[in-house]
């Protein structure tokens, strides 16, 4: 994992911890809220690049320029490689 996808992973840790308590830690809902918070955070991350992209994006072009734009900008934000 590269250190944003790390830091979200943190986040939701520390927010399972807040609303379930570390005395849940280990159990199964313990992992899923974890992994649900992570979801959305990876989500909200994507949703922030397809956003930056749109708005750094001057030039009408087709669609799918756009669209490659937009997951090129995920895969470089999250160190992710094709």
């Amino acid at each position: 994992m590269n250190e944003r996808a790390i830091k979200l992973y943190e986040e939701a840790t520390e927010f399972a911890y807040k609303t379930v308590g570390k005395e849940h830690a280990g159990k199964s809902y313990f992992q899923g809220v974890i992994a649900g918070k992570f979801a959305e955070l990876i989500v909200k991350e994507c949703i922030d690049c397809a956003v930056w992209v749109g708005k750094s994006n001057h030039n009408p072009v087709e669609p799918i320029h756009t669209a490659h734009a937009v997951k090129r900008r995920i895969e470089k934000h999250f160190g992710v490689e094709e």
